[in-house]
């Protein structure tokens, strides 16, 4: 990967907004690949985007989003239970 196309990951890493996916592919044209790369770097982890849904390394959801801008985000611990749940709608449980 060369160094401008590195620092331009790395601005879309900082810029990103909510709706993730709308946003990397409608704001930024970034195709899958493209995008898996920025959420591996949002989500501090490699993650697998299949369809609208985004999964951690464990197979778990910790992301969803619908073609209309609703989205749900995932935790989980070290036991794969889940710790964090957020949607677009200001619905937030929180058991960290």
């Amino acid at each position: 990967m060369n160094n401008k196309y590195k620092k331009y990951i790395e601005y879309i890493v900082n810029d990103i907004e909510l709706p993730y996916l709308i946003n990397m592919r409608e704001m930024y044209g970034l195709k899958d690949n493209e995008c898996e790369l920025v959420l591996s770097k949002v989500y501090d982890q490699p993650v697998t985007i299949k369809g609208n849904v985004i999964y951690n390394t464990n197979g778990y959801v910790i992301y969803f989003e619908t073609s209309n801008g609703y989205w749900e985000k995932y935790e989980y611990n070290s036991n794969n239970n889940e710790i964090y749940y957020e949607d677009s709608n200001g619905e937030i449980r929180d058991n960290r």
